[in-house]
């Protein structure tokens, strides 16, 4: 009875023994899977190798920012406003976008050229409203600007049957189209400083009058109305970034800067975001998809063992920062969400300020960026970058500009009076050259110059390559020049 009750006790264990076993290979087996996964999710992405590369490319001058003249800088004299006692005060204005034809060049609206720009009350930095400019198109100095005010009025929001107008807290930035039949059609970002900072893109007709020759005013708006703002499977929203813990988690939610183009006679938009559950989300399992790290196997293993140990780890973990893109139908509404044209999954939370033209048959797509919210050896907390890349068609392949993405390149002091950011480039209507528009961050340092447009300056779009056009610095907001 003992021998068999240690026999039956030995086959129990041996079959517990095998349970264990096979259960701990195919554990292993799915860590195995799980650490050298190769996923692109069909999409192009901004690896950790092109991205490595910049540190040593941003010394040559070919990407370098050029230096302002300090003394030279002027603030924008029409920019004024009024504060929220009633005072009236001279603003400060940062990001802007001109008013473009469906192809990008700059918009001749009844000769002038209109270009929408946040401003605000230097002194409150929840102050932040779109303002429209406008001057004409042969005049070139920063004085020539006039300023047509503010484009809403705060009861613009107060749209019946609208889920997300009524809760925006502030106006930020996307683009404006001239259409065909010669209406201003604006795109913006609908913050809500009361809903976790959420952001939903938005569109309005802006309606304008010109009371003589050398004057535009806004009339209104109308059709003013929500777009998209994620659906979660494609495009973080909201709703999960507070489900990650909101801003205490040290993520970053990101949905705004759409930029309007057409291709084939289709519309849409494109836009700053982070990405969804079935786009490669975010987590410490991305930390483990080749995809995001480019090169070969061994560069991959090294990296990834680099990142997991050392202090970029968690960041790298959150960041999933992405380029979206969403089919719109005749009217502006919601007809398709896309997957993004890149991302940037585990180099940084946020590409900003999304710009996509096409020349001479190909899509060139650029961004902007700070090294502050990066995750790579090399760069910066005062570095900040224009990163490109270009496609044979809209929604790619995106292969980096000048072998690493690197477009521009700025590392000054953000104090410095000559910081600039927001870079943004507009094509021409001929040549090889864009012009680049910025703002000098001056907000709240100084006080008696505030954030301004930055001196523009050309930079040569050529196939995969860019260079800083040497000498070729504008005037303060310039947008055009006669390139031949």
């Amino acid at each position: 009875m003992k021998i068999k009750n240690v026999l039956k006790q030995t086959a129990s264990l041996s079959l517990a023994t095998a349970l264990l076993v096979g259960a701990g290979t195919q554990t292993l087996a799915e860590e195995n899977n799980y650490k050298t996964s190769n996923n692109s999710y069909g999409i192009s992405h901004i690896t950790r190798n092109n991205m490595l590369k910049i540190p040593q490319q941003q010394t040559n001058e070919q990407f370098k920012v050029p230096a302002f003249s300090e003394s030279a800088i002027k603030n924008i004299a029409s920019a004024k406003g009024y504060d929220k006692a009633g005072n009236l005060i001279d603003l400060d204005v940062w990001d802007s976008w001109p008013l473009q034809n469906a192809d990008g060049t700059v918009a001749n609206y009844r000769g002038f050229q209109v270009v929408f720009a946040l401003a605000g009350d230097p002194k409150d930095a929840d102050d932040t409203s779109i303002y429209l400019f406008y001057k004409k198109a042969g005049d070139k100095s920063i004085d020539s600007w006039k300023n047509a005010g503010r484009v809403f009025k705060d009861s613009d929001k107060l749209v019946p049957n609208d889920p997300h107008l009524k809760n925006q807290t502030q106006e930020w930035s996307g683009s404006a189209t001239l259409t065909s039949n010669g209406k201003v059609r604006l795109f913006y970002t609908n913050f809500s400083g009361t809903q976790y900072g959420k952001q939903t893109l938005t569109t309005a007709q802006v309606n304008l009058s010109q009371p003589n020759e050398k004057t535009l005013k806004v009339k209104g708006v109308q059709d003013h109305k929500s777009i998209f703002d994620g659906d979660g499977k494609t495009y973080q929203n909201v709703q999960q970034f507070i489900d990650e813990g909101a801003y205490g988690s040290g993520d970053n939610h990101t949905l705004r800067d759409p930029h309007y183009i057409e291709d084939k006679g289709r519309k849409y938009l494109v836009f700053e975001a982070n990405t969804g559950t079935e786009t490669g989300y975010q987590g410490e399992e991305s930390l483990y998809n080749r995809a995001y790290y480019g090169g070969n196997i061994s560069f991959f293993q090294s990296e990834r063992e680099k990142l997991i140990q050392g202090p970029n780890k968690k960041n790298a973990s959150l960041a999933n920062g992405a380029l979206g893109i969403v089919e719109l139908n005749k009217d502006y509404t919601l007809k398709k969400v896309m997957k993004p044209l890149i991302t940037s999954n585990t180099v940084t939370d946020e590409i900003e300020r999304a710009n996509l033209f096409k020349k001479d048959g190909k899509w060139y797509l650029f961004t902007d960026s700070r090294g502050s919210k990066m995750t790579i050896d090399g760069i910066g907390q005062n570095d900040v970058y224009m990163l490109g890349y270009v496609s044979n068609t809209l929604t790619g392949d995106y292969k980096p500009l000048n072998g690493s993405g690197l477009v521009l390149h700025m590392n000054l002091d953000p104090k410095d009076k000559t910081f600039t950011y927001s870079h943004f480039a507009v094509p021409q209507t001929r040549g090889d050259n864009v012009v680049i528009t910025s703002y000098m961050t001056n907000r709240g340092f100084y006080a008696n110059e505030h954030a301004t447009f930055a001196p523009s300056f050309l930079l040569k779009v050529k196939g995969s390559k860019t260079s800083v056009v040497k000498d070729s610095i504008l005037e303060q907001g310039q947008l055009t020049v006669n390139n031949r």
